[in-house]
């Protein structure tokens, strides 16, 4: 059991850590909504520990004190962007524990991460929850848990990204702009990566940098649609201080005290926001967002000389994402409402983009539509609404998504399964929406569900409970149960031109029972195909499809 490791092993551990996020950093920028989209976090966090490697690289030996001020000195020279600093805080406050041991346990990591959790707060003048603080702060209140169960350091390790995972899930609900975008905090993602890597150590797995990561999020009342991590950088809030200014201030005058640091602070505050400014006497580390970059650097000249300045224009990055995203957007994208887990496990295996959960008694808005094709990229969209009660609400939703929308007014689930089925990315958008307006034709659809209550309907007379089973148009079977009425649909749906009959069976249907169904049909009809899928759909015990 490995319960602690030496110099070499923590080496390895920052080296593969470094790369691992670093091959991951795109995915890391894709997230970045916070504190402005611009889309560097990932890059930031990696240029920061690429520093932090070198450093350690160039350490002639595998002793750990000697190690930690590597990692620490290099992160914060290294360190880019806010998450980047955040980063080097991070590093700061962990190795200041972890330098102090010739071998590292579990507990010593534990303080270790409550270490770096202090620095790194402490760093910010003003820290948000719901960001790569947060899931510090998470990671350290697991660590000090799994570090009291004398657990191996990799089982130590796995417990940590754990607690940080379940927190990250959280980070939506803490920022409405990570909400709004559908996405969780970015820096705290690019953390757990870095962590991961440290993991993959352990675990001999150092060459595994290929990992997909579902950073999407859904909110469990405000989005009844299954929306991706696709946002649009233009329903985000507008940039309020368009520059980005980091340097150091090295050579500090004599005069200079760590009250007029404190000072300086102050006086960026008050001309900006993600204000990091950190350091000694021997060197300040400065970042800030402003609209004066002249005038932060005339406050730092007050203190010292200027050393690796960097000026970035943060509304020129925005609007460049923008025109990336415009530039990413595919041809052709495919939106469907359907209910029930199978039913939409199956139109995403026909690379349906979005899934609205809806049906009958549970018609989606025209802008929960809207909402769906938005999130969609691409700038065509066809829309199955696989219900007649719906087809209006998707049509109104054409005035307002901003793709255009191409309602193909599919009445039921079979319909919907046959128009996708016939759609094709290589055909333009007129060849596509005559192609499967002509696939709804060749489809018999019919469903098997209960009556809600006692009535008279055409020749029924129905009682509350009863089965019956319903062509597209009229009840055509009733019963007492489900297998039989099925069979009778079927009877009245059949002609000569059948080959295929498919069944999707509802939540109250066992498996083992639509198979017996569909083992009965086929010795009925011997020259037709029956296939049976789990539709998972409620209400309904049956959806009937005849091709």
């Amino acid at each position: 059991m490995q319960k602690s490791i030496n110099g070499a092993t923590f080496r390895k551990m920052i080296l593969n850590g470094a790369k691992l996020l670093d091959a991951n950093k795109a995915h890391v920028n894709e997230l970045n909504v916070f504190p402005v989209p611009d889309g560097d976090t990932g890059t930031n966090m990696s240029m920061t520990m690429l520093s932090a490697s070198r450093e350690v690289s160039a350490c002639s030996t595998n002793n750990i004190p000697e190690l930690c001020d590597a990692v620490a000195k290099g992160a914060l020279r290294g360190a880019r962007g806010n998450s980047g600093v955040i980063l080097s805080q991070i590093l700061k406050g962990m190795t200041s524990v972890l330098s102090g041991s010739s071998e590292l346990s579990a507990k010593t990591f534990a303080k270790a991460f409550t270490a770096g959790t202090d620095i790194a707060y402490k760093a910010v003048t003003k820290p948000k929850e719901g960001t790569i603080l947060t899931v510090i702060r998470a990671i350290a209140e697991s660590a000090e848990k799994a570090a009291k169960k004398n657990v191996e350091l990799k089982d130590f390790f796995a417990a940590v990204i754990e607690g940080g995972e379940a927190m990250l899930k959280q980070t939506p609900e803490m920022l409405p702009v990570l909400k709004k975008a559908g996405v969780v905090d970015a820096g705290g993602r690019g953390l757990l990566i870095l962590l991961q890597g440290f993991l993959n150590v352990l675990l001999g797995q150092e060459e595994d940098y290929n990992i997909e990561y579902d950073d999407s999020y859904k909110a469990s009342s405000d989005s009844p649609y299954d929306e991706q991590a696709h946002f649009s950088y233009n329903d985000l809030a507008e940039i309020e201080f368009a520059y980005c200014t980091e340097f150091f201030i090295v050579n500090l005058y004599k005069k200079t005290t760590e009250a007029d640091i404190d000072l300086f602070r102050e006086k960026l505050m008050n001309i900006g926001d993600c204000v990091l400014v950190i350091g000694d006497l021997t060197m300040v580390k400065v970042h800030v967002h402003s609209n004066a970059p002249g005038q932060v650097l005339t406050y730092a000249l007050e203190l010292g000389e200027l050393d690796h300045l960097k000026i970035e224009n943060m509304l020129q990055q925005n609007r460049a994402l923008k025109q990336q995203q415009q530039e990413d957007l595919k041809p052709f994208g495919l939106v469907s409402v359907c209910a029930g887990e199978g039913l939409t496990a199956i139109f995403k295996d026909l690379l349906v983009d979005n899934i609205i959960e809806g049906g009958q008694t549970m018609n989606p808005s025209a802008d929960d539509i809207a909402k769906a094709c938005d999130a969609v990229k691409a700038k065509d969209v066809f829309v199955f609404p696989n219900n007649k009660n719906i087809v209006l609400a998707a049509n109104q939703a054409k005035a307002l998504s901003k793709r255009n929308i191409h309602v193909i007014p599919t009445a039921n689930i079979p319909q919907g399964l046959s128009a996708v089925l016939a759609f094709n990315p290589e055909d333009t958008v007129d060849g596509n929406l005559q192609n499967m307006n002509e696939a709804l034709q060749a489809v018999h659809a019919g469903s098997v569900t209960y009556a809600v209550r006692s009535t008279q309907i055409g020749n029924f007379d129905l009682k509350e409970g009863d089965i019956i089973g319903m062509d597209a148009k009229d009840i055509v079977a009733k019963g007492d149960s489900v297998s039989k009425v099925t069979e009778q649909l079927i009877d009245k749906m059949m002609d000569d031109d059948i080959s295929c009959i498919s069944l999707y069976f509802g939540n109250d249907v066992k498996e083992d029972d639509a198979n017996s169904i569909a083992t009965e049909i086929s010795k009925k009809y011997r020259s037709c195909a029956v296939d049976v899928h789990f539709g998972g759909q409620p209400l309904y015990y049956f959806i009937v499809s005849l091709e």
